[in-house]
């Protein structure tokens, strides 16, 4: 039996140093993968968190442009804020292209304009909205009045559906006044 043993120990220890080898190389595999979607996770982090940046300045270097060189004309506006966002963005060690820095800058030109044209908007036509609101409201009230008026004319009982509010508050003395006067 003794014998039996030392033939197959030789055996044992291969197969099980085989086996341990395997999981080794699994386990290995599975680390390099979570390492490989923890560095694409920080990279994505922080192009995000450049790209806020980039945004940031782009606006700061808008706005310059447009209050330091309000005589200049738009591209020389341009010149002096992509001036500004570069040197900016690389003091603080961000690399970007001047195309991706421009369209940025663009970016907040163009929601500057989209901004103070809403601004312009809103400011013309509250008195027009206004009037609007007047209009209908003195259509509305005619129509319940001419309703009232043809309903009692024929008699018929559809002034509660169609008579707005304030014309179905009237007390019952003063319809039927209005109903006499109408009648006669």
């Amino acid at each position: 039996m003794q014998n039996v043993i030392e033939t197959i120990q030789p055996a044992i220890n291969t197969i099980v140093t085989a086996i341990l080898g395997v999981l080794v190389t699994f386990a290995l595999a599975g680390i390099n993968t979570l390492k490989n979607k923890a560095n694409n996770w920080l990279d994505a982090r922080t192009t995000d968190a450049q790209r806020e940046v980039i945004h940031k300045v782009a606006g700061e270097a808008f706005a310059l442009a447009q209050t330091a060189f309000k005589e200049a004309g738009g591209e020389r506006k341009l010149q002096e804020a992509l001036q500004y966002a570069s040197l900016t963005l690389s003091s603080q060690g961000i690399v970007v292209s001047q195309v991706e820095l421009k369209s940025a800058i663009e970016k907040a030109y163009l929601e500057h304009k989209t901004k103070t044209k809403n601004v312009i908007q809103t400011e013309s036509h509250p008195s027009e909205d206004a009037a609007q609101a007047a209009a209908k409201e003195a259509v509305s009230s005619l129509a319940a009045q001419v309703t009232a008026i043809l309903s009692q004319a024929t008699g018929a009982d559809t002034k509660a559906s169609v008579v707005p509010e304030k014309l179905q508050d009237m007390s019952s003395a003063e319809e039927t006044t209005a109903m006499q006067v109408a009648v006669e």
